[in-house]
């Protein structure tokens, strides 16, 4: 008889349970019973989408009985205590990497497993992708030769040491980037070779956030298995994304690009010495063109639905749960065995690490009369530090109590309150006389977008109006004008217009304005409305998607062919016309365009880094009516062969509008705030893009 699908539950509703979800969905040994998260709306939201239970805590998923394994998503501080509490309950536990602190505690969950009769699955998942299996079985017929050493890279940009959050785990500790980063190239190792002997690590391009701590973006590794050298590279700068694997044997060389699912193995040939570097050559080219036929292919057939790192979730879950269902040994490369392995070597890695450089607090206690809501982002921080420097002092409010503001924290305090929440909110805005909030939700469909952003504006609008908040600015974005008319010049009384066929953002920002307005006119909220243009500056990201699409740190298409001027601010700017909306009288129930003077177009914009940084990032046109196109394909295929519902077609109007193409009337915070942006091209470019510090350089 054959044993039935594994119900399998998710613990942590974060970004990267999707990813899981879909994977555990497309098993045939598995099946998603549950979605489980501290907070009951986010695992609810979620476990609506997949047609599945919500529990706001372990213990009440335990009780239910409903699923035989879980998936641990939590942030990893969290993922000891919770999986021997799962162990203990005759749960199966697969873990996101790290699985745990350190190589001690991932022993204990070993221990506990067996104690219990369960599994312990690390989930490491690139060990998974197709390309992955054909090196190794490459490697084990020798095809490679005696390999002498591994050279493992994980150069990808790590945009939040930038531009923030600087309050996630990520960040909170010097140690935390090994953690994180660590297990997927130290993995590889361990799986080809066997336990790492590491002798050297080398730090390099510091950075140091707001507060004061200080973060590396390179680590080197150098360590032996067996008599194999290996290396393994980490770089987090603005960097060429290079996730790749190199074996080097007496009779090859096989590159591995893990995040493309691309294997090429580079040999010589018996060929005389005129025709050996060509055919050696064309051997090299047929098989890049083998492999990117085959990954274009793969594709188009799955609609997308298959991506290298989509493949690498579905590879792992396959492996687990086949060999559970068939009450097979476990697969020994996700075994809890093979990760103490892969957390002892990044142990042994973090004991040669130099004592850190942290942000030491100062001492006080901040009497907030201001309160920023999404203080925590790019445009919060910059705010934020100006309310300071101008003499107020700031309550924070976040998703959590570690803010990056260590050094002025006699002036911020930082309160986690969750926005769904109206009791906490009335509660956190008690002696607060003005209320900025730039909080934002990004959703896929209008149900949610009126829940999560919508809803959210109002629920604090509401407050603020209970709690006798005597300013309440809400940032809504100049993406809900129709930019699209050239001869079509924007004020700030512009009207957005039928917002019905423009893209989710622009729609539900101009609906939460809409609603905010009806609540001025009505009920006498004390409201302004901002909409900041293409804002850059410091702890501004690099690849700003109001500029273009980006394919990398070095290559960007940009939304039409880029010679018109865009509305570019900076940071600064912006939070000083915010704080002048919140001190002028006049200002209430007004609504102001936060645009910078003409300066850059697109390309003059990638012209000016390219002046003042020496980056020349490789630039090209985007067609509108050729990016509208393709999303009308997209659109019949989700809705018609795949089903979805509330899929979401722009229209051509909103596809130009993300090019900006209409100009911008600002005379009017000028007049009414006396509001001064940067006019001068050149201070403007070494606040924007100098000190922005694009590469992290």
């Amino acid at each position: 008889m054959t044993n039935p699908p594994i119900r399998v539950g998710i613990i942590g509703a974060g970004y990267i349970a999707s990813w899981h979800a879909d994977a555990i969905r497309a098993a045939k040994d598995a099946e998603l019973a549950c979605i489980c998260d501290v907070s009951l709306t986010t695992a609810q939201d979620m476990a609506n989408g997949y047609g599945v239970q919500a529990f706001g805590s372990v213990d009440d998923m335990i009780a239910a009985k409903v699923c035989d394994a879980v998936h641990i998503l939590t942030p990893p501080d969290f993922h000891k205590g919770i999986a021997l509490t799962c162990f203990k309950a005759g749960l199966h536990c697969l873990v996101e990497k790290p699985v745990a602190l350190s190589a001690v505690d991932t022993q204990e969950m070993v221990e506990a497993a067996d104690q219990n009769g369960v599994r312990f699955a690390a989930g490491h998942n690139f060990l998974s992708i197709p390309a992955y299996h054909r090196l190794k079985a490459a490697k084990e017929a020798g095809k490679i030769g005696r390999v002498s050493a591994v050279e493992i890279n994980w150069c990808f940009p790590l945009a939040p040491l930038r531009s923030g959050p600087y309050g996630i785990w990520l960040l909170r500790q010097a140690k935390n980037l090994l953690l994180e980063l660590g297990p997927h190239p130290f993995a590889f190792a361990v799986d080809l070779f066997g336990p790492l002997q590491v002798s050297h690590l080398e730090l390099g391009q510091p950075i140091t956030l707001p507060g004061g701590a200080v973060r590396h973006q390179s680590w080197r590794v150098i360590a032996k298995a067996g008599d194999v050298d290996v290396s393994i590279n980490l770089s987090l700068v603005e960097t060429h994304d290079e996730r790749s694997l190199t074996l080097r044997g007496s009779s090859g060389v096989a590159r591995m690009d893990y995040a493309a699912d691309t294997l090429v193995i580079a040999q010589d040939n018996a060929a005389d010495l005129v025709l050996n570097p060509l055919l050696k050559q064309l051997n090299m080219a047929g098989q890049h063109l083998r492999e990117g036929v085959v990954n274009a292919v793969r594709q188009v057939v799955s609609l997308n639905q298959k991506s290298p790192y989509g493949l690498s979730f579905r590879g792992a879950i396959d492996a687990v749960y086949g060999a559970l269902r068939a009450e097979q040994p476990e697969a020994p490369r996700y075994t809890g065995r093979a990760a103490l392995q892969v957390m002892q070597a990044i142990d042994d890695t973090l004991a040669m690490m130099p004592d850190p450089v942290e942000a030491i607090p100062v001492s006080g206690t901040p009497k907030p009369t201001v309160m920023v809501i999404g203080g925590t982002g790019f445009i919060g921080r910059n705010l934020t530090r100006m309310l300071v420097a101008r003499g107020y002092d700031v309550r924070v409010l976040s998703r959590g109590r570690q803010g990056p503001f260590d050094d002025i924290a006699d002036h911020v305090e930082t309160v986690a309150v969750s926005l769904k929440d109206a009791a906490g909110l009335r509660q956190a805005m008690q002696g607060i006389d003005a209320v900025f909030n730039l909080a934002k939700s990004m959703d896929k469909t209008w149900d949610a977008a009126l829940e999560n952003d919508v809803g959210v504006a109002v629920r604090v609008a509401e407050a603020a109006l209970e709690a006798g908040v005597k300013r309440l600015i809400y940032t809504g974005t100049i993406a809900s004008f129709d930019m699209s008319d050239p001869s079509e010049t924007i004020t700030d009384d512009t009207d957005f217009g039928d917002m019905s066929d423009r893209n989710l953002y622009a729609r539900s920002k101009a609906e939460c304005e809409t609603r905010l307005t009806q609540m001025h006119e009505d009920r006498g909220l004390p409201l302004v409305i901002a909409r900041p243009g293409i804002v850059i500056g410091e702890g501004g990201p690099l690849q700003h998607w109001g500029i273009g699409r980006w394919h990398g740190a070095g290559a960007v298409r940009i939304w039409g062919d880029g010679k018109h001027i865009l509305p570019f601010v900076l940071a600064d700017d912006v939070s000083d016309g915010l704080i002048r909306m919140m001190e002028k009288d006049e200002a209430i129930g007004k609504s102001f365009n936060l645009i910078g003077d003409p300066i850059y177009s697109a390309r003059g914009y990638f012209n000016a880094i390219q002046a003042t940084l020496g980056a020349r990032i490789k630039v090209r046109s985007g067609n509108l009516a050729v990016f509208w196109m393709a999303d009308a394909v997209k659109y019949v295929l989700k809705t018609k062969v795949l089903r979805r519902k509330d899929v979401v077609r722009p229209s051509l109007n909103d596809w130009k509008s993300r090019a900006h193409f209409s100009p911008f009337d600002n005379r009017y915070p000028k007049d009414l705030l006396g509001w001064q942006p940067e006019t001068n091209p050149d201070r403007f470019a070494e606040r924007g893009i100098v000190q922005a510090n694009l590469f992290g350089l």
